[in-house]
């Protein structure tokens, strides 16, 4: 997901979207543990959606304490 996408969704809509990834990447982890991965690069595809909608919660954060 770029983060010109998720600018445009709500924060409610992103926290959202964070927790259906972690739980995503906490069933991927699970199954490279039991058996090989199909997709390997998921798992960092995924990591790194998670940090993207993060850094743009905190950049809404930081912009709303400055006001």
């Amino acid at each position: 997901m770029k983060a010109a996408d998720i600018r445009e969704l709500s924060d409610s809509e992103i926290q959202q979207r964070i927790v259906e990834a972690q739980e995503e990447l906490f069933r991927l982890r699970f199954r490279s543990a039991t058996q090989q991965l199909e997709n390997p690069s998921l798992m960092r595809k995924l990591r790194r959606d998670v940090a993207r909608m993060k850094t743009i919660l905190r950049e809404r954060e930081l912009q709303q304490s400055k006001r």
